[in-house]
């Protein structure tokens, strides 16, 4: 047999985090989490099942992946396959347009996009709810990317109900600028950073109750459409995460000096009027939510400020899409 299937998925950033899984081989998380997809940044993902081909083939960014990067990909389409009742091995030619220079995880958009070209291949289609099941087995953010504007991935009490679902389109005047501060390789990987804190943190249990809180908080003020507390409790919620790495044995931090001047410029900007608040994830680079008609003075603000660092503005993105089937 073959079959084609072409998807895109955009990226998106954490307004409450996850952070801590409570199953790693099925990507459980610890906590409930709340994203908003960014259009600006996305993954292109084509899957040609071919009975011809003697085993799987990973195309990234135009480059033959090693052996290892393959498995991992193998890994993810058996469940696909598995659940199909096939074995026919496939050809996977990925593109990230998602710029080293933001410094944006990629994961997330790929899982996405690959989960939905799986999906179409193999005659599954499941919802994107169901879909998301799935790909969370390879990136559990990738659940959120499934769907457009803001979206929640439920921590569920198994595998069958943790799963993503929307909660607003986000059709207001928001935006998102990114201060790329370092797009390295982290010293302590995600994986390794959760892992960490999860069974050393003394701060790690009231994080976890506090997220709890925050969702909910969080929830009420996107279904009244009030920016201000959004962008608060967003602005809490991703400080507190970093401060459970603190807490850690030992302790650790994905800060750079560069990201402390950027927070503070930030705050700096909202004494002057204007409506941001900075996030990050496990790393130095800044993410700062702002209404989207102020985001080319903010962007201009910034640049000015740290004329070094990349600014890169993104508006709400849309779910996952198939382009070619």
């Amino acid at each position: 047999m073959t079959n084609f299937a072409k998807a895109k998925a955009h990226t998106n950033i954490a307004l409450i985090k996850y952070w801590g899984k409570r199953d790693e081989q099925l990507f459980l998380p610890m906590n409930s989490s709340l994203s908003l997809t960014l259009d600006a940044f996305y993954t292109e993902t084509e899957v040609l099942l071919d009975d011809n081909l003697e085993s799987d083939q990973f195309i990234l960014n135009n480059d033959i992946q090693s052996l290892t990067e393959t498995k991992k990909i193998t890994d993810f389409l058996n469940l696909f396959r598995k659940q199909a009742g096939i074995t026919t091995p496939a050809k996977v030619t990925s593109q990230n347009f998602v710029p080293t220079a933001a410094g944006l995880a990629s994961s997330a958009s790929a899982f996405a996009a690959l989960g939905c070209a799986m999906n179409q291949v193999t005659n599954l289609n499941m919802d994107k709810s169901t879909l998301s099941t799935y790909v969370r087995r390879g990136s559990g953010s990738a659940t959120r990317s499934l769907f457009g504007g803001f979206v929640e991935w439920q921590m569920g009490t198994c595998s069958e109900d943790s799963l993503a679902t929307p909660v607003d389109d986000a059709n207001w005047d928001i935006g998102m600028i990114t201060v790329a501060v370092n797009t390295q390789k982290k010293t302590v990987s995600s994986r390794k950073g959760m892992k960490l804190t999860v069974e050393t943190s003394n701060f790690y249990p009231a994080w976890l109750e506090s997220a709890a809180t925050d969702l909910v908080a969080i929830k009420t003020a996107i279904k009244q459409q009030d920016f201000e507390q959004v962008g608060l409790i967003t602005e809490s919620n991703g400080m507190k995460m970093h401060g459970t790495m603190l807490g850690a044995t030992p302790p650790f931090s994905y800060w750079e000096p560069r990201t402390l001047e950027v927070l503070t410029k930030v705050r700096q900007l909202r004494g002057q009027g204007w409506q941001c608040y900075f996030t990050m994830d496990a790393g130095p680079n800044v993410k700062i939510l702002c209404r989207y008609s102020d985001s080319q003075k903010l962007q201009k603000f910034l640049q000015d400020a740290f004329p070094d660092n990349p600014v890169i503005i993104s508006k709400v993105g849309s779910g996952v899409e198939l382009l070619a089937k």
